[in-house]
């Protein structure tokens, strides 16, 4: 991974909640190739666990819905940094406390939370940290691969807005250098995330055999494209969605499980 040439750059990292989680996994590898990283924790308890995870890097509270720490953003970072060589977005909710609902059935106020959390957030946060970012500087977004899963309930048009947003914040931010905006649609990972979506288990063993590999997408493997993005190896990818499933969306007809179906229909 040395080839990424990511020592003694510094990122802004959002959406660590514990060690299954993407951002945890890109933030582990960018310290361990010399990275330096400046966190921020949706909530009290997250700091705690990122503060143990990560006892020497600053971290500090931002909860998006908060509008005083989301004013006191940029000034938080400035505390560490005077310039920033990248930000991961990876934040994402979906209120699915009362059970799994039919889509049409999606309260507004459910839905718009779930859009400023999980879409605006990636704008909102971007705007404030603009006088940070460096010309060449990196922007990356955790997404969804493309299999529109009925449990993903309206989170699903929530990440596709989210993908569209990653394009048009490209576009804006060209007017200010060549700065990079882009997504990583992660195929069914095993995070404490997902366990949160209903039915969510036996969608992500499905998706295994869809595989091309017959094996699941393991984090590491998303949080790599994701520092692949942040690093200047893919300075000519922008306004993208990079897909990483495993071959799993070339793979919906696959031959072993249509012909189990068909023997037991």
């Amino acid at each position: 991974m040395t080839a990424l040439n990511l020592a003694d750059k510094t990122f802004f990292i959002t959406g660590i909640a514990n060690k299954k989680s993407v951002a945890y996994f890109v933030a582990k590898s960018l310290q361990e190739l010399g990275a330096k990283c400046i966190y921020s924790a949706q909530n009290s308890a997250n700091l705690e666990r990122i503060k143990k995870l990560f006892p020497d890097a600053p971290a500090f509270l931002l909860d998006v819905e908060n509008t005083t720490q989301m004013k006191d953003l940029t000034k938080n970072i400035s505390h560490y940094t005077d310039h920033l060589d990248g930000f991961l977005h990876s934040m994402a909710f979906a209120n699915f406390s009362e059970g799994p609902k039919p889509f049409y059935a999606t309260k507004k106020e459910d839905y718009l939370q779930a859009c400023h959390i999980s879409s605006f957030s990636l704008m909102e946060i971007t705007h404030k940290i603009l006088p940070l970012l460096k010309e060449d500087a990196s922007i990356t977004t955790i997404s969804i691969s493309n299999t529109k899963a009925t449990s993903y309930g309206y989170l699903g048009p929530i990440k596709a807005m989210l993908e569209t947003t990653v394009c048009y914040l490209a576009k804006s931010l060209s007017e200010h250098g060549q700065i990079r905006v882009n997504s990583v649609g992660a195929g069914p990972l095993k995070t404490s995330a997902s366990a949160g979506i209903p039915n969510y288990i036996d969608n992500y063993l499905y998706s295994e055999q869809l595989t091309l590999r017959k094996q699941a997408l393991s984090t590491q493997e998303v949080a790599n494209t994701a520092l692949f993005l942040l690093s200047k190896l893919s300075s000519g990818i922008n306004a993208q969605n990079i897909i990483v499933d495993a071959g799993m969306s070339s793979n919906y007809f696959d031959q072993d499980i249509v012909k189990k179906f068909a023997k037991n229909s």
